[in-house]
């Protein structure tokens, strides 16, 4: 089975079961280490002429699971039956905001591996973790990175997005064809950075990427429109719209998505909380950042260039 999971940076075992971590295991703040324990992004890849499968996953959150790009299922648990003969490419998306325990996969068939597309790496808060999505397949990286065949690894940690060396340097040391980086609403939130420190901040944290990949395409998104944020600011006096333009400012050179062009005052009603996008927030979402990424790559998918 972990020979097919995709979207992990480490398996860990744990009373006879899997764990998987989007972060290697190290000195990582409690709250980090704690979201990067949900797997979110995290999926079961592979092709089968089975008729049906068992997973056996113990967690609280939704699982879906994928055959020929259909949902056949959304449950906490997986049991699948009554597939129709034939080989079929299926996708097993774990919870995006519970934690898992992984046992045994169980069919009556082949099971052989899938091709994988270009590497894209996500990084940013709640928002790219997407809690409030309808299932962790409908995701806005799930939902983009489906449509465009890369294979996602998600690091959309919610609360958390503070620029940490060690994720920089999990970002170095990973393949990657793309990296796409949102960054400014955790900051804003929890006054991480100041006008002072947040343009060096965000300038070495780039630069600890570029030290594995000085060639790979990195796109930079400001923060979404949040209207109670907006002008209110902070602990150290910042409003969402200064953390914007600071992000901005220190992209140098990166291509840089006006947050509020993605989700912006027009979008507020797909707020569900005046910070965080519900299920339909963020397949609008995925619908406007596709061309944004696809346009990364020197071959975008055809039907996007249209």
């Amino acid at each position: 089975m972990k020979d097919f999971l995709r979207g992990h940076a480490e398996l860990v075992e744990e009373g006879g079961r899997l764990v998987p971590r989007r972060l290697p295991s190290g000195p990582l703040h409690p709250r980090l280490d704690d979201v990067a324990l949900m797997p979110a992004g995290v999926r079961l890849e592979f092709d089968t002429n089975a008729r049906g499968f068992d997973w056996d996953v113990e967690t609280t959150g939704y699982i879906d699971v994928v055959v020929d790009e259909e949902l056949v299922s959304r449950s906490h648990a997986v049991h699948v039956d009554g597939l129709p003969a034939g080989r079929k490419r299926v996708r097993i998306w774990l919870p995006q905001s519970s934690h898992v325990r992984l046992g045994e996969l169980e069919l009556n068939g082949e099971l052989a591996a899938v091709p994988e597309g270009p590497r894209w790496i996500a990084y940013g808060s709640s928002i790219t973790q997407c809690r409030l999505a309808a299932g962790p397949s409908e995701t806005w990286p799930a939902l983009v990175a489906t449509d465009l065949g890369w294979s996602l690894r998600c690091l959309g940690f919610a609360g958390e997005c503070h620029l940490d060396p060690a994720v920089a340097r999990y970002i170095r040391d990973t393949e990657a064809d793309v990296i796409s980086l949102c960054v400014g609403v955790n900051i804003h939130g929890a006054a991480s950075f100041s006008a002072r420190s947040l343009g060096p901040a965000l300038e070495g944290f780039v630069r600890t990427i570029r030290d594995g990949h000085p060639d790979t395409p990195i796109l930079l998104t400001t923060p979404l429109h949040a209207p109670d944020r907006e002008q209110q600011p902070n602990a150290l006096g910042l409003t969402l719209a200064d953390v914007r333009a600071e992000v901005a400012n220190a992209a140098h050179g990166l291509p840089v998505v006006d947050g509020p062009s993605i989700l912006g005052p027009a979008d507020a009603g797909l707020l569900a909380d005046g910070l965080h996008p519900d299920a339909e927030g963020y397949r609008l979402i995925a619908e406007r950042m596709r061309r944004h990424l696809a346009a990364l790559l020197p071959h975008p998918n055809p039907k996007l260039s249209k």
